[in-house]
């Protein structure tokens, strides 16, 4: 079975961009920002830091990649659901 060619404009290189969506899973707020958009971070990485019933909760990233959009602020309040922050892979 023969692969496919690479559609027209783009080339066999260009691979779809994984992303990962992170998420708050309870309500908290945002105690300190680690990252900004552009930081390559790897798989393990603290992206801020939450406060939640006087508990500090570190929110890490899955898989290496590069943090495409953050979406907190210090001092924010967050929702469970939330979205923290975008990373590409």
């Amino acid at each position: 079975m023969c692969t496919p060619p690479a559609p027209a404009g783009r080339s066999a290189e260009e691979a779809p961009v994984a992303v990962e969506e992170i998420h708050a899973e309870m309500v908290s707020s945002v105690v300190t920002v680690l990252v900004a958009p552009g930081t390559e971070v790897a798989a393990g990485d603290t992206l801020v830091i939450l406060e939640s019933m006087k508990m500090e909760i570190p929110v890490l990233t899955e898989r290496a990649g590069t943090v495409a959009e953050l979406h907190v602020t210090e001092g924010e309040v967050l929702q469970e659901g939330d979205l923290i922050a975008t990373v590409q892979h």
